[in-house]
Order: structure tokens, then C-alpha cells, then sequence
């Protein structure tokens, strides 16, 4: 099984982003730490899950969290299963919140595997993705991650920007990498309803991208990728010199995960009070509500659906 923490706030909004995530002036971190910790025990008795396979803490931000916060969920996740020496722990950063210093404390904390949400190298479409950081920040981040954490640093690109060209696309991932590490995950840029892009399209300010051009691009990053030694192992994730993802690979394998932290989504058996089949799980979204129901029963689960075997 793979738990999966949820760091559910961030500094900014990025104008394209709907996940659930919260910006507020101050965090209580000690709380939500005690909160994620106490949640990461309960969901992972509750799975009796032997083995962990993979540890991916998401958000939000997660590099806003503290070094201290990332170590006690997985003191939390090793006393509850058997967490293997060597097992993949994946913390996604932002350029903004990835200097060396903040970087190593992760590593100390257990983290072994960074993912870094580059998404455009070009300072004019980190703005118009409403980005807070720079294309020399990103490529700062990418340097020091790749110091400390080598062949195990993989880098987040967007395509199918409003406005952008098959050219400057390509143009983009040239310069990705020349950059990055092991490992690529290519994501086409999606309008979500109530995001400030979409609003920008749809309203007309900016141009709907053509679907042959996105079709088009999506091919020139496999070709460009394939000929830079990367293999394309799962949809949106490249890998060269066995650079793998074990979490993105669990998902197609379809093995139990166990989202923890506000608005997590999970996949497993509770079989801590019987239950044979797999179910469907989300957290309560909202944080400060999530923190009450964990404090008062020690998980903030919402919503709980019963897969069919075919579901599972």
C-alpha cells in the first residue's frame, strides 16, 4: 500500500490550478502535523497494510511544510506498517520553496525522490500560468535538487498553453533537457471551470489551443523525449536509466493507497473493521474541518464508496 499526504496549502493560486488547496496568512502547522500523523495511523491500521510500498506527500505545497512535519507523518507511517530501507518517498516542491537548505532538510527527514512543478521554462507563460516563480528559479531548483537527490529529481511540464506555438513548445522542452534529471511527467494543460484561465478563454481574452495542435505537440515531446533515452512507461510519465516511479506505476497496477490530509483520495480495503471489498475514499476538504473530525475520531473521511470488482 502507498499512503499519500496531502499539504493542502499554498502561497499563491495559480491561475489554471482547481485542486483543493487553501492560502491563508498563517498555518497552525503543529496542529495539522498532529492531525496528518494521527490520520496516517488510523487509515493505515484500518488497511492493515503489511508493507509500504511507496510514500507520496502532494498538495497543495508540500515544500512549504517543515522538514519536521514531512519526518513525524513517516516515524507515523513506519510505526503503523512495515516501511522498508529504500522504499520511494516522493515530495512534490515548487521552485518557490526548493532551495538547497529547505532541500536537505527533506532528505533528512526520509524524502529520496523530488518532483518538481517546473512547468514552463519561458517567464512569460510562468506568468500567464500565474507561477510564482521564475524560469532561473526553476532551473535553481532543478540544480540543487538534482545535488542532492541524483537520478531521482523529475520535473512537471505543461503544454497547450493559450497562445503557444508547436515551436515554442518544442523550443520549451529543449531546454527542459537540457535541465532535468531521469525522469519527465508531461501534462496537457486542462481548462477547469472557476480558474481565472479559463475564465480568460472562455470569455475570449485568449485563444482556445486547436486539437490537432495539441495532438501535435503531445507527439513532437514523445518523439523528442524517446530520442533523448527516456521511455514512456505510464501516461503522462517518461523515464531514461530505470528511473521508474514505483507510486505512479501502483496506480496502473492498481494496489491500495491511503490518502491522508484534507480533500486525499484513497483506494483500499478496511479490512481493520471487516470489510472485504476495496472502497473509494475522500477526505473532508476543507482544513480546519478536517483537523476537528480527525482530533474528535482520528480520520476526517467523507465519503466512502464501495467498488465493484471491476472498479477496483
Amino acid at each position: 500500500g502507498s499512503p499519500c499526504p496531502q499539504w493542502p496549502y499554498c502561497r499563491k493560486r495559480c491561475s489554471y490550478c482547481n485542486f483543493n488547496k487553501y492560502v491563508v496568512p498563517a498555518v497552525d502547522e503543529v496542529a495539522v502535523r498532529a492531525c496528518l500523523v494521527r490520520e496516517a495511523r488510523t487509515l493505515l491500521r484500518l488497511s492493515q497494510v503489511q508493507s509500504v510500498t511507496s510514500v507520496f506527500f502532494g498538495g497543495g505545497t508540500p515544500s512549504l511544510a517543515s522538514p519536521r512535519t514531512i519526518a513525524a507523518v513517516l516515524e507515523a507511517v513506519a510505526g503503523a506498517a512495515h516501511l522498508p530501507a529504500g522504499t520511494e518517498v516522493t515530495l512534490e516542491a515548487n521552485p518557490g520553496s526548493a532551495g538547497t537548505p529547505r532541500l536537505a532538510g527533506f532528505r533528512a527527514a526520509g524524502v529520496n525522490r523530488l518532483s518538481i512543478g517546473v512547468q514552463s521554462l519561458d517567464d512569460a507563460e510562468l506568468r500567464l500560468l500565474g507561477r510564482e516563480h521564475t524560469a532561473a528559479e526553476a532551473r535553481a531548483a532543478v540544480e540543487a535538487a538534482r545535488g542532492l537527490f541524483p537520478g531521482r529529481t523529475s520535473i512537471d511540464l505543461l503544454f497547450g498553453l493559450p497562445g503557444q506555438s508547436r515551436g515554442a513548445w518544442a523550443r520549451g522542452l529543449e531546454a527542459a533537457l537540457g535541465l532535468c534529471d531521469d525522469h519527465v511527467s508531461l501534462y496537457q494543460l486542462t481548462l477547469e471551470q472557476g480558474t481565472a484561465l479559463a475564465a480568460q478563454v472562455w470569455g475570449g481574452a485568449l485563444p482556445t489551443p486547436p486539437q490537432d495542435l495539441l495532438a501535435d505537440m503531445y507527439q513532437t515531446a514523445r518523439a523528442m523525449l524517446v530520442a533523448a533515452g527516456f521511455r514512456h512507461y505510464e501516461v503522462s510519465n517518461f523515464a531514461r536509466k530505470g528511473a521508474l516511479s514505483t507510486h505512479n506505476l501502483s496506480y496502473w497496477r492498481a494496489e491500495q493507497y491511503i490518502g491522508v490530509g484534507p480533500g486525499a483520495h484513497g483506494r483500499f480495503v478496511p479490512r481493520g473493521e471487516g470489510g472485504r471489498g476495496r472502497e473509494a475514499r475522500v477526505q473532508t476538504p476543507e482544513p480546519d474541518a478536517w483537523m476537528r473530525e480527525v482530533q474528535s475520531r482520528g480520520h476526517g473521511t467523507r465519503r466512502r464508496v464501495v467498488l465493484s470488482p471491476l472498479e477496483q
